[in-house]
């Protein structure tokens, strides 16, 4: 379809701009990167995204990763109906709140306890502020490329909308915030062991994403995740894994589950609200029991453990523990990215393409991206022609060459044939 069959779309956009900065809550969901206007959507059913025009796309985006069972799927939908009779929120505990988090301690390896919040921001920056109360240290190791939310001390060469927009770091952030922050170079062993060496008694924490989903789609090289195991355990560092993206998407135990690397600390989001805004961060009980109010770290938050997003969370995460739908969707997800690696091929387009479970990225650029220096070489003015072409074929993909694609379980034959055929006629017009 072309952007002609859009205009309610472009007309609602010039509506939203003049009260909204940018006219997008999220940088995230603007089109800089790749030209025109986003649309506005009107609802989603299972593995498609409707417009307010009407026309119907195929979803790799699934609200950037949490609809991995699909849009309004009937249990989660009855469940949120269910608790919203009941109120909308409370300030009080409720067995929800308990009942999500017994689910989450038992299907996560290292979680032992768990704090529920309301965004993977949140639990970044609660995650960080706790292990240094834990340790009694300051300086903290993230790496290149890796996003954990807009957090003032982490928001430093990140990936997604940091490196789509070309700003790594952000104005507003004081050189104080971000004194205590070392940041590393994904995947590069000699320089994290070298940091260790040099400065290990007094690094509070290592937060990274175990596969990385905010420069493309990036997996940890043999040994790397091991390596930090070990030098954290070492040194008396807290192991923090964002696993917003992977928790419950890359595998039923997250990356942890699928890597066999127990980290001290996790964070989760996205696939654990079922679409509702929750966030969560747990872990060994010793380390835990720090959080006010049994210890003296600080922490709370007024709409913590809501009872409409606790439903919902509960009611994804008991559906995919009953039907499991990883074999399929990781078999799904491998024939659609057999087929775009097929078809770029034919292209003569220079390309690489990386997945894992249903996560994928198709990078133009020639070389492995293993790191941030590496995927800050990517295409980006043949990405946002690719992108362009596929929207205006009913497919909608992630707005950014640095963002994740996700497929979910409600996508059929029909879908990946018609994905991968789309790509091919895109791939061969913009060759």
């Amino acid at each position: 379809m072309s952007s002609s069959r859009r205009t309610q779309s472009e007309r609602q956009f010039e509506r939203a701009l003049k009260v909204i900065p940018g006219g997008v809550n999220s940088p995230a969901r603007a089109f800089g990167a790749v030209g025109g206007h986003p649309l506005i959507i009107d609802r989603g059913e299972g593995q498609y995204l409707y417009d307010i025009d009407g026309n119907r796309y195929i979803d790799f985006v699934g609200s950037w990763g949490p609809h991995i069972l699909g849009h309004r799927h009937p249990r989660v939908i009855s469940r949120i109906e269910e608790a919203l009779k009941k109120g909308t929120s409370f300030g009080a505990p409720t067995l929800l709140e308990t009942e999500l988090a017994e689910l989450v301690t038992e299907l996560v390896p290292c979680v032992e306890k768990v704090r529920m919040v309301n965004s993977g921001t949140e639990a970044a920056m609660s995650a960080i502020r706790l292990a240094r109360g834990f340790t009694g240290r300051d300086k903290i190791i993230k790496f290149a490329g890796c996003y954990h939310g807009h957090v003032d001390s982490l928001l430093v060469q990140a990936g997604s909308g940091a490196l789509t927009l070309g700003t790594p770091s952000s104005p507003g952030i004081p050189q104080g915030c971000t004194a205590d922050t070392l940041v590393l170079e994904y995947n590069d062993l000699d320089q994290l062991q070298e940091t260790f060496e040099q400065q290990g008694d007094q690094i509070a924490c290592l937060i990274l994403e175990p596969v990385v989903g905010n420069m493309g789609v990036v997996l940890p090289e043999p040994g790397f995740l091991e390596t930090i195991r070990e030098l954290c355990s070492q040194n008396g560092t807290v192991f923090i894994m964002d696993e917003v993206m992977t928790g419950f998407r890359v595998s039923m135990g997250g990356a942890q589950q699928r890597f066999g690397i127990t980290p001290d600390i996790c964070m989760l989001g996205k696939v654990i609200g079922g679409g509702m805004p929750v966030g969560a961060y747990g872990g060994k009980s010793e380390i835990m029991d720090t959080i006010s109010p049994v210890g003296t770290v600080y922490q709370a938050g007024t709409l913590s453990g809501n009872p409409i997003a606790m439903a919902s969370g509960i009611a994804t995460l008991e559906c995919l523990k009953e039907t499991n739908p990883y074999p399929q969707l990781e078999e799904k997800t491998q024939r659609l990215t057999e087929g775009l690696r097929t078809a770029a091929a034919k292209s003569g387009l220079p390309h690489t393409l990386s997945e894992c479970g249903s996560m994928f990225t198709l990078f133009f650029n020639p070389d492995k991206v293993t790191n941030y220096t590496i995927s800050a070489r990517n295409d980006t003015d043949l990405f946002a022609r690719y992108f362009q072409g596929m929207l205006d074929r009913g497919i909608y993909l992630p707005c950014s060459q640095f963002e994740a694609n996700f497929t979910s379980a409600m996508m059929n034959d029909d879908d990946i044939n018609q994905t991968i055929q789309a790509a091919g006629e895109v791939l061969q017009e913009i060759a």
